[in-house]
């Protein structure tokens, strides 16, 4: 306080002179320029009486106690109704003392006053952004296309530091009505299609899309655009990456293939979610996965009472801890090594912690290696799953969602069977409690372990070559924000056990994505197609037979009814029999109609004379 009073107190001195400086203005006037008229003990009286109502007045609307930044909006308003204040209270102390200068001058004064500390503030801050604006020189000269909110945060965030490695010269919008603008003093040269010309004329050194919520198609459209020019491109993040927050010089950064492939503005109701997670103890399982660990990332913003992070992979909970408070100490207690297979373990977490609210999102997810180890996915997926519900049903959670796939839909693999069977349980577990228990399914997820992206990288990496099992492969796409948003979004949904689609978009063909990495490649790299593996589709589907695409809630969220399925009949599973029998067991429960322990269908015959295992039985 004390090393802030002088600045507050020159403040309020500046305010206070030109107040006396506007009234002496206003009497002049008032005289025809007649400075002998002028009562000069009088008005001089009357100015100090104004110097101390406006000061007054300031401090009471937090002119002078620091509350906004000099020169900004929001104390300009301020200052407007100080002086609104100040004006009226001066004419009636005016004429308590005998009037001392002509009443229309009071009022004048007022007008004037405010004109000329508005003009001080814009002054001071006229010649602050001047000192700290970059030098054009060094910088890297950039085009920015957008005019909005967002080119304005980011043109600000480069202007207002000496240091920073960007200096914006001109502006590209394809709004007509903002073909004069100027932002800081950077011009709208024109539209999207003048940017080989404008990026000429300014002599730039790169192209910044700063639109957040640019979809991938304008992406994709304005960096066909920029290819030819020979020129960086670089992009700011997309608003759900952003979450609320303005956009910095550190937010710039060079287009990725998840930015030309699933990037998407998701609108999410903040008032519903915060509803069920701020205040809330909410527990995420496979926490230290791609989805997990974004999840914990993302529903940590609403302020949970407590997050607790369930993973069997210790270094998984540490970088997602790392994440989040940038110590990494793994001194928490809500950091919680468990492996969902152990029913004592889990019964041990839910007793210490609590849950309310439970994603879970620990799985195996891998086609090909589920195919090959059906019990795997049985033991994790289904009986993992499984004793999450009924751990959950017994410690009364109030909301679980379960994390499905869109191999769900349709299943032809030992993946899409184990979750179709998980979507089922979860129906049934629905019907158990007056909580909501729903599944939410989506596709592919850009950037998560093992994504088609991740592994085109490491083969570029390794010189290739490619490869591609089909020709004709399309899929879904996803970044894992906007899947995770949408998940979190889902989860405020009552639903009675149905499976929440999330919309993923139009599917992409994979073999334009391999031809677009390689491309940007630095050397050739070869594309190979080597057909289509045990279990997997052609296109993937997002909803399957007798699902309607029905949206009451969200737009992006279709609600899919699922028929439930006894976890009792989970008795007949033995992960110790042959392979075969076992993926055939897991299809004929997952496409089965609705079973309960009264009306089980037949098992097939090498399942239900085999051995069970007793912690399958359990």
């Amino acid at each position: 306080m004390r090393a802030a009073l002088p600045g507050r107190a020159a403040r309020a001195g500046v305010d206070a002179a030109a107040l006396g400086l506007a009234l002496l203005i206003a009497t002049l006037l008032r005289h025809d320029g007649d400075f002998h008229r002028v009562d000069l003990s009088g008005l001089l009286a009357l100015a100090m009486v104004a110097a101390v109502v406006h000061t007054v007045a300031g401090l009471r609307f937090g002119l002078y106690t620091g509350r906004w930044s000099y020169g900004c909006f929001e104390e300009i308003a301020a200052l407007a109704r100080t002086a609104a204040v100040t004006t009226p209270v001066v004419f009636v102390l005016d004429t308590l003392l005998g009037r001392l200068v002509p009443r229309s001058a009071i009022i004048g004064a007022g007008l004037i006053a405010l004109v000329l500390t508005a003009g001080v503030r814009y002054a001071v801050r006229l010649i602050d952004d001047q000192r700290l604006r970059p030098s054009p020189e060094p910088g890297t000269r950039v085009v920015v296309i957008g005019a909005g909110e967002g080119a304005t945060q980011v043109i600000r965030a480069m202007l207002r530091s000496p240091f920073s490695p960007y200096v914006p010269v001109a502006l590209l919008d394809d709004d007509p009505t903002k073909r004069t603008l100027r932002i800081m003093g950077v011009p709208v040269a024109g539209n999207r299609h003048d940017l080989a010309e404008v990026a000429r004329r300014y002599r730039a050194d790169a192209v910044l899309i700063a639109i957040p919520s640019a979809g991938a198609d304008l992406v994709r459209e304005l960096t066909g655009l920029a290819a030819p020019l020979n020129i960086d491109l670089k992009v700011v993040p997309p608003v759900v990456e952003l979450f609320g927050r303005t956009v910095s010089v550190e937010d710039i950064r060079p287009v990725s293939h998840a930015d030309l492939l699933g990037r998407r503005e998701i609108g999410i109701d903040l008032a519903a979610v915060a509803g069920y997670l701020a205040g809330r103890r909410v527990l995420v399982t496979g926490a230290g996965g791609s989805i997990g660990s974004e999840l914990c990332r993302q529903v940590a913003r609403f302020h949970p009472a407590r997050l607790v992070m369930l993973d069997r992979d210790e270094s998984g909970l540490h970088a997602v801890q790392l994440s989040l408070d940038g110590r990494g100490m793994l001194d928490d207690r809500n950091l919680v090594v468990a492996d969902i297979r152990d029913q004592q373990r889990l019964d041990e977490v839910f007793t210490e912690h609590r849950p309310q609210v439970v994603f879970h999102a620990a799985a195996l997810k891998h086609v090909p290696l589920l195919e090959m180890h059906p019990s795997e996915a049985l033991k994790t997926n289904i009986i993992g799953t499984y004793q999450i519900l009924q751990t959950a049903l017994r410690h009364g959670v109030d909301r679980l969602v379960n994390i499905s796939t869109d191999k769900a839909a349709e299943p032809v693999s030992v993946l899409g069977y184990s979750k179709r069977i998980t979507e089922r349980l979860t129906a049934a577990a629905d019907e158990a409690t007056r909580g909501t228990y729903c599944s939410v399914r989506f596709g592919n997820v850009l950037g998560s372990r093992g994504s088609v992206l991740t592994a085109f990288a490491a083969q570029v990496e390794a010189g290739g070559p490619i490869t591609v099992t089909h020709p004709d492969m399309t899929r879904y796409f996803m970044t894992v924000q906007e899947a995770v948003r949408l998940v979190i979004q889902a989860g405020a949904i009552d639903s009675s056990g149905e499976v929440l689609v999330l919309d993923m978009g139009e599917p992409v063909r994979i073999d334009d994505v391999a031809r677009r990495i390689a491309a940007a490649a630095e050397r050739h790299i070869q594309i190979v197609y080597t057909g289509l593996r045990a279990g997997e589709k052609l296109a993937e589907t997002l909803l399957g037979p007798g699902e309607p695409d029905h949206r009451p809630h969200h737009p992006l969220i279709s609600q899919a009814p699922v028929p439930p399925l006894d976890g009792s009949v989970l008795s007949l599973l033995d992960p110790a029999v042959p392979r075969q029998d076992l993926i055939a067991v897991l299809r004929w429960l997952a496409e089965s109609p609705a079973l309960s322990p009264a009306r089980v269908a037949p098992a097939p015959v090498a399942l239900r004379n085999g051995r069970r295992n007793k912690t399958t039985a359990a």
